[in-house]
C-alpha cells in the first residue's frame, strides 16, 4: 500500500508524459505481481464494491475527527471530493504501522462488505489510526469508489507492455473484456503467445478524429483537400448517434460489449437472432440503435431501456433496436483488423447476405461522392438521416487501436444553439473544487425564466474565474453546495439533438449541452425564449 500510495502522490506532482511511464514502471518493477493486477484494474476502471455506504463514512469520520457535523459539511462543499475531505481533516500523520499490500487492503474491502456496523465501524476507523496521510488519502479513494489519478490508461499500458515485453495494441487487447484481477493472473497477461484468451474478449475500438469546424464550410472543404488529398481514397458513411458495440460470436456463444466496456447481451436480446446465424469466430463493430421504420430514432428512445435490470415487453416495443454495422474485425475466428477497409467491407457484406435479418441486422451505407464540395452538401442532410455528421475512413486504412490522426475523421455538423441566461452554479471537482464550474441555464416563458439545461465545459480557464467572480458576489439564496444566482450572464449553448421530455420542467431534454461563448455582448432580455426550443422540436 505504501508503495500504491507514493505512486499516486508522484503521478499527480508531474504533466511530463514520459516521467508519468517511467514512475508507472518503477512501480511495477518493485511490487508484487497480484499488486501489478489491482493496480491495473483500478486504472482500467475495475474500482471494488462500496462496502461502507457514504452516510456511515460520514458519520464515522466526523466521530473519528470529533468536529461538528455542520463544519464537515462545509469542508465537503468546498473541496467537492468526500475521500478527499476527510484526508484534509485528519490530523497530519508521517509515520504508519500498515505493512500490507493493496492486494490486502482490496481484499479486506471487499470482505467487510458482509460485516455488521459495528465491525465495519471499528476496521473503518483503526484503518484511518494505521495509516499514514497519503496512505488514507489513497485508501479513502477506494473505499468511496471515488478512484480518479491523472494519467491515462494508455500510459499504463505502454509501461506494461514494456515490462512485460509485448506490443502495446496485444497487452491493449489482453486487458479488455471481463476479467478480474483475483481471477487474472500477471502470468497470463504478460505471457509471450495466449494460446486460450478468453473468448468473450473484445478488440480495442478504432475511434475516429474529429475534423475541427472553421469559420466556413468552404474553409473545411479546402482543408479537407489539403490535408485528406484525392477525395477518391475514401469512404464516406453516416455518423449514427447510439451504443458502439462489439457483438461477438465465438464457440457458440454470444457477447455484446460496449465501448465502454460492459457486457450487454442481455440488454439486446432482439440482436440475438442473427448473431446466431453468424458462423464461429465472428467479430462485427458498429452502432446499436432504436430504429423504427427504417430510420434511427432520437437517442432518447435507446436511454429508456439503458440501466433497466429488466425489460419489460412495453419497453422492448417503445424501443426496438437494430444494429447498423460498420466493420468485421474477425472473420472465421482469423483477427483479420490488419486487412484494408476496403477488404473488410467485402467480408462484412458478404456476412450480411448470408444472414439477412432486414431491419434488425444492417450494414451502414455508404454515401456515393465525387468530390469534397458534394460531400459538404450531402452532410447538410445529416439532421434529415438523423445523424450527427459524416465518417470518413481511408479505403487503405487497417482497424487500428484507440484514437488516431490519419485514417478514421468524423465530420459533424455544426450545433444547435440557443442563448440562455444563468440562473444556478455549483463548484466543481479536483482542481477546480474552489470555483463554480458547474452550471443550469434558463431561456425565457413569458417573463419567468425556465431552466432547460446544465453544462460544464466551453470556457477557457480565464473566463472560469471571471464568472466564479461574479457568482461569489451575486448568489441570492443557498441550497446546499447549490447557489442561486443573479440572473444576468448570457451564454450561447450549443447541442447535437432536442427531445420532448415529461422529467424536465422546461418540457425538452437536450443531447451533449455545453457552451459555445460568454455573450457579454447581449443583455438578459434578448437571450432565446421556450418557443425556440419548441420551434426546434417542430411544434
Amino acid at each position: 500500500m505504501k508503495a500504491f500510495a507514493q505512486l499516486f502522490l508522484s503521478l499527480d506532482e508531474t504533466n511530463k508524459t514520459n516521467e508519468k511511464v517511467k514512475i508507472l514502471k518503477d512501480y511495477f518493477n518493485r511490487v508484487p505481481d497480484t499488486d501489478k493486477m489491482h493496480m491495473l484494474a483500478l486504472f482500467t476502471g475495475r474500482k471494488p464494491r462500496r462496502p461502507i455506504n457514504s452516510t456511515n463514512v460520514r458519520l464515522w469520520a466526523i466521530e473519528s475527527l470529533n468536529i461538528p457535523a455542520w463544519l464537515f459539511e462545509e469542508s465537503y462543499h468546498v473541496v467537492g471530493d468526500l475521500a478527499e475531505t476527510m484526508a484534509l481533516l485528519f490530523p497530519q500523520n508521517t509515520e504508519s504501522t500498515n505493512s500490507k499490500t493493496l492486494t490486502e487492503w482490496i481484499a479486506e474491502i471487499n470482505a467487510i462488505a458482509a460485516a455488521t456496523d459495528d465491525e465495519k465501524k471499528a476496521w473503518l476507523q483503526n484503518a484511518w489510526n494505521n495509516l499514514d496521510t497519503q496512505e488514507r488519502f489513497v485508501f479513502n479513494k477506494l473505499l468511496t469508489g471515488s478512484f480518479r489519478v491523472g494519467v491515462s490508461q494508455n500510459l499504463v499500458v505502454k509501461a506494461l507492455a514494456d515490462i512485460a515485453g509485448l506490443d502495446t495494441n496485444v497487452m491493449t487487447h489482453r486487458i479488455m473484456g471481463n476479467w478480474a484481477p483475483e481471477d487474472y493472473t500477471y502470468a497470463q497477461l504478460a505471457e509471450p503467445q495466449q494460446a486460450a484468451d478468453d473468448i468473450s474478449r473484445p478488440y480495442p475500438f478504432f475511434l475516429a478524429y474529429p475534423i475541427q469546424e472553421t469559420s466556413t464550410v468552404q474553409k473545411s472543404v479546402e482543408d479537407l483537400q489539403n490535408s485528406l488529398g484525392d477525395a477518391a481514397d475514401w469512404q464516406a458513411e453516416w455518423k449514427w448517434d447510439g451504443i458502439r458495440a462489439q457483438l461477438i460470436k465465438r464457440d457458440g456463444q454470444l457477447f455484446i460489449w460496449s465501448r465502454g466496456e460492459d457486457l450487454a447481451t442481455e440488454k439486446f436480446p432482439e440482436l440475438h437472432p442473427f448473431m446466431q446465424a453468424w458462423p464461429n469466430g465472428t467479430v462485427i463493430d458498429g452502432e446499436i440503435l432504436s430504429f423504427r421504420d427504417g430510420l434511427p430514432l432520437p437517442f432518447a428512445v435507446l436511454q429508456t431501456r439503458i440501466g433497466r435490470k429488466n425489460l419489460s415487453k412495453k419497453i422492448l416495443e417503445d424501443s426496438p433496436v437494430s444494429l447498423i454495422a460498420y466493420d468485421c474485425v474477425e472473420y472465421a475466428g482469423e483477427d483479420i483488423r490488419y486487412k484494408t477497409q476496403s477488404e473488410r467491407r467485402v467480408l462484412l457484406e458478404e456476412l450480411h447476405g448470408q444472414t439477412p435479418h432486414p431491419n434488425i441486422f444492417n450494414i451502414s451505407p455508404l454515401i456515393t461522392f465525387n468530390s469534397w464540395d458534394e460531400l459538404a452538401v450531402i452532410r447538410g442532410q445529416s439532421r434529415e438521416k438523423i445523424a450527427e455528421g459524416i465518417m470518413l475512413k481511408r479505403k487503405s486504412a487497417t482497424y487500428q487501436v484507440g484514437r488516431r490522426r490519419g485514417d478514421w475523421w468524423k465530420w459533424k455538423i455544426d450545433p444547435l444553439s440557443v442563448d440562455a441566461v444563468m440562473i444556478y452554479a455549483q463548484k466543481g471537482h479536483g482542481r477546480r473544487a474552489d470555483l463554480y464550474t458547474d452550471y443550469t441555464f434558463a431561456v425565457w416563458d413569458g417573463d419567468k425564466l425556465v431552466p432547460f439545461a446544465k453544462a460544464y465545459s466551453g470556457l477557457t480557464d480565464a473566463e472560469i474565474n471571471k464568472v466564479d467572480y461574479f457568482i461569489k458576489r451575486n448568489t441570492l439564496e443557498k441550497f446546499g453546495p447549490v447557489r442561486t444566482v443573479k440572473p444576468e450572464l448570457v451564454f450561447e449553448i450549443g447541442f447535437e439533438g432536442i427531445n420532448k421530455s415529461n422529467r424536465h420542467k422546461s418540457g425538452v431534454a437536450l443531447r451533449f449541452p455545453r457552451i459555445l461563448r460568454w455573450r457579454q455582448d447581449k443583455p438578459k432580455e434578448e437571450a432565446d425564449s421556450i418557443d425556440t426550443l419548441k420551434a426546434l422540436l417542430g411544434e
